[in-house]
């Protein structure tokens, strides 16, 4: 019933504002936050406003216990010798977090990213959210990736090890099953010191840094620092000593997390001298980049730098001024490329910036953050443009613009006349490829939807039971086509990656 209620809502309003505005933001950015309630894995709290989802997982860690775990190499003692003898026959917990698109497996480093992407909209944003009455929901979504990925930590001891995945992806594929009575395995996976994961450790450190840097506690700092140490330390890439992983969410390198991690630590801890001189010796900075994703932060960590202006003008900040200012017009400017060179995407005849086939928006919501900030720096700093190639220019409010231009899109300016972000507008997908959305609640439906019994659901054709609102889709092809059917997943699945930085975008296109 609730979500029926801000359903109705939301399209009253959006009809009621878009007749003499344009887009309703205020009301984007409220169901964008709203999609994270929606996508808690994990025992609710009383505030849970997506009333549809209940309490999920919540033996996730059983598979574990205190004593299975070994202290860093620093020390031969294990954990269970330093610590009192009833908490060492406790179960590890592993509870919490988010699952991270349309099914049951709490992957970490989706997750850890999505937790950066959050903060890094609240530390940008943040008083255009409280203006709107949504940074204490921003808060919330941010403190509920942060509170997971701490517990994924000391739960492994702290230091040189980490829990990094929660579930299986093939499991979980065989099956189609709501989160609150799924029976598939719940295998929790990690990596130390002799199966090293350096990408997700310091995709961690930089969710927990940029998470104390949207004023969380010191606890978070002090995990992220151990984290950043134990990824320098121990190289290697998580999906080799995670195999599970490597179908779903491999890695390419792990230069681009540390130095992003490096990054927030430097904002984090105020400049302090070891994360600056990480950054200065850095000899791989990421050249002009095709795409900015939860596998390649090379983009985001050149933004953040050149945002702080406090690091010196030549060498490796030099060069990442230059390769940051190439991709941006390389983007407004529409000029593709591959690899590591050149825009990486082209406009499709409806203004859309497209990538790849699949979930094309996480790489357009992305990259418009970037934009948006850019513009705004270049504004604080009284320049006047950016300055692209063949003496063309661009202008912070052009920028700006062009951000507007794809989240108009992604609300409904386009071919389609469709609404990307499910539940804003009269018109958005029906057969969102979701799991929970597609199944009756458990609320409703209490009875058991057995493994295989739910692809009855996956099969449909009918509309979702629940609105998973705020939800982007991955969303049409490089022709603007949207193909609304549940087992479309490469256009019909969201992502919290995706929705992450579309709330600090809708923050800032609110009226100041």
């Amino acid at each position: 019933m609730l979500a029926a209620a801000i359903e109705l809502v939301v399209i009253a309003t959006s009809c009621m504002v878009r007749d003499a505005h344009g887009h309703d933001y205020r009301a984007a950015l409220a169901m964008s936050l709203l999609y994270f309630e929606g996508q808690r894995s994990g025992r609710l709290p009383p505030a849970q406003r997506v009333q549809w989802r209940a309490d999920s997982a919540l033996a996730d860690g059983a598979d574990h216990r205190v004593p299975d775990l070994a202290s860093p190499p620093s020390s031969n003692v294990s954990v269970c010798a330093r610590t009192d003898a009833m908490q060492c026959d406790m179960q590890v917990d592993l509870t919490g977090g988010y699952y991270d698109s349309g099914d049951n497996v709490k992957f970490g480093f989706p997750m850890a990213f999505t937790v950066v992407a959050l903060s890094w909209s609240v530390v940008e944003y943040g008083d255009r959210l409280d203006a709107a009455g949504e940074l204490g929901h921003a808060l919330d979504a941010v403190r509920w990736g942060a509170d997971y990925l701490t517990r994924a930590h000391a739960s492994a001891g702290g230091g040189e090890a980490l829990y990094v995945q929660v579930g299986d992806g093939d499991s979980d594929h065989s099956c189609w099953q709501r989160p609150e009575n799924m029976d598939t395995p719940r295998t929790a996976y990690m990596v130390n010191a002799s199966s090293p994961g350096s990408d997700i450790a310091a995709e961690t450190a930089a969710a927990l840094a940029s998470a104390a840097d949207a004023n969380f506690s010191s606890t978070l700092l002090l995990h992220a620092k151990q984290l950043f140490e134990f990824a320098k330390n121990h190289r290697g890439l998580y999906h080799n000593s995670v195999p599970s992983a490597a179908k779903f969410y491999a890695s390419s390198g792990d230069e681009d997390e540390l130095l992003w991690a490096a990054a927030w630590l430097y904002i984090a801890t105020g400049g302090e001298e070891e994360y600056s001189a990480y950054i200065a010796g850095a000899t791989n900075v990421g050249g002009v980049r095709s795409m900015f994703s939860w596998d390649d932060k090379f983009v985001g960590a050149q933004a953040l730098l050149v945002l702080q202006g406090k690091l010196p003008a030549d060498g490796s900040h030099a060069e990442m001024k230059t390769n940051l200012e190439q991709f941006i017009c390389n983007l407004v400017q529409h000029s593709g490329g591959n690899g590591g060179g050149g825009g990486g995407a082209r406009l499709s005849p409806g203004g859309m910036l497209w990538w790849d086939s699949w979930n094309n928006m996480q790489y357009v919501t992305l990259a418009s953050l970037v934009l948006a900030v850019h513009a705004d720096h270049l504004t604080a700093a009284r320049s006047a443009s950016l300055q692209c190639g063949g003496g063309a220019s661009r202008s912070p409010a052009q920028l700006t613009a062009f951000v507007r231009s794809q989240v108009d899109y992604i609300l409904g300016s386009n071919p389609e006349t469709m609404s990307y972000m499910v539940g804003y507008g009269s018109r958005y997908p029906a057969e969102v490829h979701h799991r929970a959305a597609s199944l009756p609640s458990i609320k409703s439906s209490p009875a058991k939807v057995t493994c295989k019994g739910g692809f009855d659901y996956l099969n449909k054709g009918s509309p979702d039971p629940n609105v998973i609102a705020g939800a982007i889709v991955g969303g049409p092809d490089a022709d603007d086509r949207y193909d609304d059917s549940r087992q479309n997943f490469r256009q019909a699945e969201p992502s919290t990656v995706t929705v992450a930085p579309i709330v600090g975008i809708l923050a800032r296109l609110l009226p100041s």
